[in-house]
């Protein structure tokens, strides 16, 4: 498990999580660039937030009924990738099991007559975020799959005073570079696209 870090003046936290920021994506000069949470794609943001999603480390099972030829046991790359036969590098990461096996099974349908596939976590990844910005004590959290943003600033003891609520953002680097933006209003509400949304092992949650 991660150890908090110590909190640190206002001043080098916002230049640490500004760092980040332009490390990730290569600028971020005032908002920057972004993608709202509610322009995702499905897959990014689980109908049912108790099912685990797909991280690069994991290792997942692969079964195709009566296709023993395509099914594997393979890890997740960086990339978030897995090979397949037939189906070469096929995404991985940020779907749930049950719906990278619905994706596997409309693509396999070209090669098989009513494939019926099954995906199955078989060892996840320790996983790990940060939290930077203006909350209570940036660090670095462990998480598990149904981990959200808003556990993850509970975690970091909340937003300080100076917190702009309308500026939470995600960096996330795989399977490529993304700025996700969230507001406190949309992650305090009982349900949406904002609470359904998972960390994913890697995530750096800043708050600007």
């Amino acid at each position: 498990m991660g150890g908090n870090l110590p909190r640190f003046p206002a001043r080098l936290v916002r230049g640490l999580a500004a760092a980040v920021c332009a490390l990730s994506l290569g600028a971020c000069a005032s908002v920057g660039q972004y993608t709202w949470v509610d322009d995702l794609p499905d897959a990014a943001v689980p109908a049912n937030p108790k099912e685990y999603v797909i991280s690069p480390g994991d290792m997942i099972q692969v079964r195709v009924y009566n296709q023993e030829g395509m099914s594997v046991r393979t890890r997740v790359r960086p990339d978030g990738k897995i090979s397949l036969p037939f189906l070469y590098d096929v995404e991985a990461a940020g779907y749930t099991p049950s719906a990278l096996a619905q994706q596997l099974q409309t693509r396999l349908k070209e090669y098989v007559n009513l494939p019926v596939v099954t995906v199955s976590l078989d060892e996840a990844r320790a996983s790990q975020i940060s939290v930077l910005g203006e909350v209570t004590h940036p660090g670095t959290f462990p998480i598990d799959g149904n981990t959200g943003v808003l556990q993850a600033l509970a975690l970091a003891g909340g937003l300080t005073d100076y917190a702009k609520k309308d500026r939470i953002f995600v960096v996330r680097s795989t399977p490529s570079p993304l700025r996700i933006r969230f507001t406190f209003q949309k992650l305090a509400q009982v349900e949406g696209r904002a609470l359904r949304f998972r960390l994913q092992p890697g995530d750096i949650v800043v708050v600007e």
